[in-house]
């Protein structure tokens, strides 16, 4: 679906506009009931957040089954200098072309930058809060991963850290020696990706006007120090947690995070935000890295780059940017967050140094947030509290903030013992599960007052870019810790609202780490587990549907609009396979004389061709059955759907000779229950790559009459065919080189007659030829659907000594009554080259200059004549060649095997007479005539038939 850029920019606008307005005047209401506390629970759920918001190839089968794989023109970012219109990247032509070799070792022109996980509710891989949540989420697993595997939930916990630090590996770029050249910090813009609300697996620059992605580098001409540092954080932890079981991967990861570090060092600045995450300084994030490295290799020298002073006693380290010298300290009232991390840093720098300064710091910001007294009784510093008890730091997602001060001081009680700390945090997880005055639980999906409308493209899906559209998520955002109130408890839970209701990979990265450590704790001993058998499986939706409607109609034609539908959501997916087939009945013309040559297909409006990538192909009429039913196929393959698609078409007949209408829809099988308003139909099936995957097709019906069992039946005269030969000559002088003419078959009866039981004999001398070769030079059904034989008379004739014998292929397609099979020209070529002499060939009219009835040339169905006078006995002169089953003159292993369909019925009539199957003269053909034939073929016996 092409959607323009500015226009959908100014609906989000109305739609946000509108939605604050709705958010004021409109709170949902929600059940009142007693809050579960249950820290196993909520750790389990808490992870499929990030399977909800993972980014790449991979996805679909995983954990959830509405998401899927998306994004994967990531895998190809342009690798040019980012245009006007965001492709491409940040890098200078000259950087590029210097490590091409290293960008893009396949010469193909991109880069590879697929991966990663989506920010938020949005689809960029933003930097900053990307490596905070992916090295916090590391944090937690490190100093509780006891409380993972004991809830069962380790391995799931892996699976999420290696997804970000995956990516962190593939977008570092090292040279030959081991140096970092480049680091991609961060893949699609802002400004763009925020302006479509829609699932990420339909965000594609190929289907969407002006989406791009492009890639953002750190690279020493365009530094980003506090990115890289992030980076080297959450590869220096992710080596701690998969060191010992696989060291291989963890030595890779370290190794990454120590050059990343350096190349931070070496090239300090701060990365390109676009108004989105900007670094306030790149000290914190430094620290942050130097910390888990020196935990990593056990190297005091990053601990130095932190803490170093010089002999003035100034601090010269990172922690110059708090603090000024020795005789100084600080006081922390923010917390461990994606652009701050100094909670976290002396989280860890304390244990290390176990020095008064960074324990105050870790404690000091404890007692701030918890209101726990300080040591110093004269301060009485302390963070604001809601009425309801919530410490509330910034009301833009207040939750995120809680919950990373809960993690702080639940590894302080690791490290201390203390436990008021802890208490505090477990008293702040149970306001947000729902001890609070609105009875609301801040995680969604964990119980039935949680949180329902978080702001979250894919667990919304939105086909059609709006907030609004549907009203409720189609989706539950299993885990997803939202937004929360604000200082006086309040909350809106609304999808367009994003200070309260906002979810994002640096909400929950504290979070999951905060309810491992209250387990850990205190679930273990209340016996707090895990949900079973989670999640649970959505229902299921019709994926693939079709409605319809009748524009108009009337006794000359049907116009119709078939509406296609890909309504896929597990995982929402475009397609490029998809038909639909209308079905219709021409019985009502066939018994009027015209044919399905009559009837003509018109497309009046084509969405696609229209709005998106091209137009529908529309085919047909094509043959059904044998009793007059057709379909129109209209194939969407190789165009990209998803959602819906309309074309409008026009079934319309001509008249008659008699300048009539005969059309007549009431028979026809997909017009069925339509109306002037769209209905679902299931009597337009769809179909995906050719495969049905809606409707159903109608029954195939037996055409009336039966065709005849075998040769020299004789049908009752109701039913018997009745044929006419046209014939119009062909060359006007009696010696020619070749005999021309063409002839027209007409159904002069009330049935209709299978082609492929028609049988044409032109009956002529063949002045001594040695050999003869028929040529259709033209055929209105189609050259390759005419089949010649020619057969010498045993008994020649005065005019007649041999006959060409002009037949139809099975597909063929019937003969209506009052249709004819159009013009078929016909040549027949003597081997010699020499000419023929037609004055003495008994089919031949020299005076039909026009198409004349003949009644020279004879026509016959199923072998019985139905139309001419021939000039020989047929009971003496029809020649049988007894094993010969598909008519080339030979009796071999095809003829076997012929005979073996007939016998099954996989087959139920020849292209010869059924005399040529019967090889032992018992009237039948059954079981003993394969045998004769099988033991002809073999060489067994030398001579059929077999009395």
């Amino acid at each position: 679906m092409k959607t323009g850029f500015s226009t959908v920019k100014k609906v989000q606008v109305i739609f946000l506009i509108i939605c604050m307005i709705t958010s004021i005047i409109a709170v949902p209401s929600y059940v009142s009931a007693e809050p579960e506390y249950n820290f196993a629970k909520a750790l389990q759920l808490s992870l499929y957040f990030y399977d909800a918001n993972k980014c790449g190839e991979g996805i679909t089968g995983g954990r959830l089954e509405w998401r899927g794989d998306c994004h994967l023109e990531d895998k190809e970012v342009p690798l040019i200098p980012m245009t006007e219109d965001y492709f491409g990247t940040n890098m200078s032509q000259e950087y590029i072309d210097k490590y091409r070799h290293i960008f893009d070792p396949d010469g193909d022109g991109t880069v590879d930058l697929s991966g990663g996980m989506h920010d938020a509710g949005d689809h960029v891989k933003f930097g900053l809060p990307g490596t905070y949540a992916a090295s916090t989420l590391g944090w937690g697993f490190y100093e509780f991963r006891e409380a993972y595997e004991k809830v069962g939930v380790d391995d799931h916990a892996k699976e999420i850290l290696r997804w970000f630090n995956d990516f962190y590996l593939k977008a570092t770029f090292l040279d030959e020696d081991g140096n970092v050249i480049a680091y991609c910090y961060q893949v699609g813009e802002g400004n763009i990706d925020h302006n479509f609300w829609n699932p990420p697996e339909l965000q594609s620059s190929k289907v969407l006007d002006l989406f791009a992605r492009p890639a953002y580098f750190a690279t020493p001409e365009t530094p980003a120090s506090d990115q890289c540092a992030g980076a080297a954080a959450s590869l220096a932890i992710n080596y701690l947690n998969f060191k010992d079981e696989d060291p291989e991967y963890a030595q890779r990861c370290l190794d990454t995070a120590i050059a990343l570090y350096e190349f931070a060092k070496k090239y300090r600045g701060l990365g390109e935000s676009g108004g989105f995450y900007g670094s306030s300084y790149d000290h914190d994030e430094l620290a942050w890295a130097a910390v888990w490295l020196n935990i990593a290799t056990g190297d005091m020298q990053y601990i130095d780059d932190i803490v170093a002073t010089d002999s003035e006693g100034n601090y010269i380290g990172y922690m110059q940017r708090i603090i000024k010298d020795t005789t100084n300290t600080w006081q922390n009232i923010w917390v461990h967050c994606w652009d701050t991390v100094w909670g976290g840093v002396f989280a860890k720098l304390a244990p290390i140094t176990n020095t008064e300064r960074d324990w105050y710091i870790f404690r000091w910001n404890l007692e701030y947030w918890s209101g726990i007294p300080h040591e110093n009784p004269n301060d009485t510093t302390f963070l604001a509290k809601s009425p309801g008890g919530f410490s509330v730091v910034n009301a833009y997602g207040s939750a995120r903030y809680n919950t990373a001060a809960q993690l702080c001081a639940l590894v302080y009680r690791k490290y201390t013992g203390r436990s008021d700390f802890a208490d505090w945090a477990k008293s702040q997880m149970e306001y947000i599960m729902g001890n609070n005055p609105m009875n609301r639980c801040y995680i969604v999906g964990y119980s039935e007052n949680s949180a329902k409308h978080p702001h979250h493209r894919a667990a919304h899906g939105s086909k059609t870019f709006s907030m609004l559209d549907p009203e409720e998520h189609r989706h539950t955002l299993w885990g997803a810790l939202v937004g929360g109130p604000d200082l006086d408890d309040f909350h809106v839970d609304e999808t367009t609202d994003y200070v309260y209701n906002e979810v994002a990979v640096d909400y929950n990265a504290a979070f999951v780490g905060a309810c491992a450590g209250l387990y850990y704790y205190y679930g273990e001993a209340l016996g707090h587990k895990p949900v079973p058998n989670f999640p649970p499986k959505e229902e299921a939706v019709e994926e693939y549907y079709v409605e319809g409607k009748i524009e108009q109609e009337n006794k000359e034609r049907t116009q119709v609009t078939i509406k296609i539908f890909n309504d896929t959501c597990h995982p929402p997916r475009f397609e490029t396979g998809l038909m639909a087939r209308y079905f219709f009945n021409i019985s009502e013309l066939l018994d009027a004389g015209q044919s399905i040559d009559d009837v003509k297909i018109e497309v009046y409006y084509d969405e696609n061709k229209a709005s998106y990538d091209g137009p529908a192909e529309v085919r047909g009429p094509i043959k059904y059955d044998d009793a007059g039913t057709y379909y129109v196929e209209v194939d969407w393959s190789g165009r990209i759907i998803y959602g819906k698609r309309e074309i409008q078409l026009a079934l319309i007949s001509s008249l008659d000779s008699n300048y009539k209408s005969n059309w007549n829809p009431e028979n026809d099988y997909s017009r069925e229950g339509l109306g002037k308003e769209f209905v679902r139909t299931e009597k337009i099936p769809l179909y995906l790559n050719g495969v049905k995957v809606f409707g159903n097709e109608p029954p195939q019906i037996e055409p009336s009459p039966t065709p005849s069992d075998g040769p020299g039946s004789t049908p009752p005269p109701s039913q018997k065919p009745s044929l006419e030969v046209l014939y119009k000559y062909g060359d006007t002088t009696a010696a020619t080189k070749d005999i021309r003419g063409s002839i027209k078959i007409k159904n002069t009866g009330t049935k209709p007659v299978n082609l492929s039981d028609v049988k044409v004999r032109y009956w002529f001398t063949k002045d001594g030829a040695s050999s003869q070769e028929f040529v259709c030079d033209y055929a209105h059904l189609s050259e390759s659907m005419i089949t010649a034989k020619f057969v010498d008379l045993e008994n020649p004739v005065e005019n007649a000594d041999n006959y060409l014998e002009i037949g139809f292929d099975s597909n063929a397609g019937i003969l209506g009554p009052g249709s004819d099979t159009g013009e078929i020209q016909f040549r027949i070529v003597k081997g010699d080259y020499e000419s023929y002499d037609q004055s003495n060939d008994y089919s031949c009219m020299a005076t039909a200059k026009d198409f004349t009835a003949n009644p020279n040339i004879t026509a016959y169905v199923n072998s019985v004549l139905v139309y001419g006078n021939p000039p020989v006995d047929e009971e003496e002169e029809i020649e049988i060649v007894y094993g010969d089953l598909n008519g080339d003159g030979r009796v071999n292993s095809t003829d076997l095997l012929l005979m073996k369909k007939r016998i099954i019925r996989e087959i139920d009539k020849f292209n010869v007479p059924d005399e040529n199957a019967d090889l032992n003269l018992d009237g039948k053909i059954n079981s003993s005539d394969y045998t004769i034939l099988k033991r002809y073929v073999l060489k067994s016996i030398e001579k059929l038939p077999v009395k």
